[in-house]
């Protein structure tokens, strides 16, 4: 899918940018991209300065909005009576969660966002204060860490994304202990959608079961994700968000748009389900009067289904089928 960042916060991300000379943003974002892709949980605060939160701002938000916003999508379809009030992003850093929970939830009236970077609590809060949407323009804005600050207030939504890869594995699974607990409706972790991401959404998935949550999302079933004892192999979806100018000129990027590849998870302690019998795991391939695509079913095993023209109204849906849709879709 393609997210379209909303008006306010795009202008708002563009205005910001201008705040710095772009040469410095690209040195930022420059080092920025290398101490994340390294895949070492930082000791220390990987954003240091104002220009750093800037950079990582310009270059970050717009592909984190996407994928928060195409996993609420997900979680949408199979939990439609899920209407949150109050929303906690944990490390939301300059805060594209809340933007995307907004987008999707207008019912959203209590935002908060907790994160140990002092300059990105100050700099998303300067982003939402000129907002269109009255919850994001009064949301709070809090220092907080995991080992040394008090527990966490209960929300209905609560959204961990790209945290847990900054943290040591012991770290994590405290964090996990203290977020599960604070999820009044729902609890949603996403990491980048790469194998070792995958492998951290996986020990969030487990411990949400652990502590009696239900699946969500995007797995149709409670078992074993069996694309686990797959090798080469993981759990992970695409969201494709267009870029700025800004946007462009500091990534040294040629194309007007980007594909953030992501991996989540989403819990609910007593949610009112309409599973899907299956989720789309990779691009369908499409020839000639036939579809062919990889579904994780509601069984709990991962299966090829090929759905040919002579399968009429089955094959029509088939043709407009994405990665990550739902399988079969409503009606069909």
């Amino acid at each position: 899918m393609t997210a379209e960042l909303p008006a306010d916060l795009r202008a708002g991300l563009e205005t910001e940018a201008a705040r710095a000379p772009e040469e410095r943003l690209a040195q930022s974002v420059s080092r920025l991209i290398e101490a994340y892709r390294s895949g070492k949980p930082a000791s220390v605060p990987i954003l240091t300065s104002s220009t750093d939160v800037l950079a990582y701002a310009a270059y970050r938000m717009p592909a984190t909005f996407a994928a928060v916003r195409a996993a609420l999508g997900q979680i949408a379809g199979a939990y439609s009576d899920f209407s949150p009030r109050s929303h906690l992003d944990i490390g939301g850093g300059t805060g594209a969660a809340v933007w995307a929970a907004a987008d999707a939830y207008p019912g959203l009236s209590d935002i908060s966002v907790r994160d140990q970077v002092a300059d990105a609590l100050t700099f998303g809060a300067r982003l939402t204060g000129k907002a269109n949407n009255p919850a994001l323009r009064k949301a709070m804005w809090d220092q907080w860490h995991a080992s040394t600050s008090a527990g966490l207030p209960r929300a209905d939504l609560v959204t961990v994304s790209y945290v847990l890869g900054e943290l040591p594995a012991q770290a994590q699974a405290a964090l996990l202990a203290q977020v599960i607990p604070a999820a009044a409706g729902l609890l949603l972790v996403i990491e980048p959608g790469t194998p070792a991401g995958y492998e951290r959404v996986l020990r969030a998935r487990q411990a949400m079961l652990d502590l009696g949550l239900t699946i969500v999302a995007p797995c149709p079933h409670q078992n074993a994700c069996p694309l686990s004892t797959t090798p080469g192999d993981w759990c992970h979806f695409a969201a494709r968000v267009n870029r700025s100018a800004v946007h462009r000129r500091l990534k040294n990027a040629q194309l007007g748009h980007e594909d953030e590849k992501f991996s989540f998870i989403a819990g609910a302690p007593s949610p009112t389900l309409q599973q899907p019998g299956g989720r789309v795991l990779r691009h369908p391939q499409f020839r000639k009067g036939m579809v062919t695509m990889q579904l994780c079913r509601a069984a709990g095993d991962v299966q090829l289904q090929i759905i040919s023209k002579k399968e009429g109204t089955l094959y029509r849906a088939a043709r407009d089928v994405e990665w990550g849709d739902a399988w079969p879709p409503p009606g069909a």
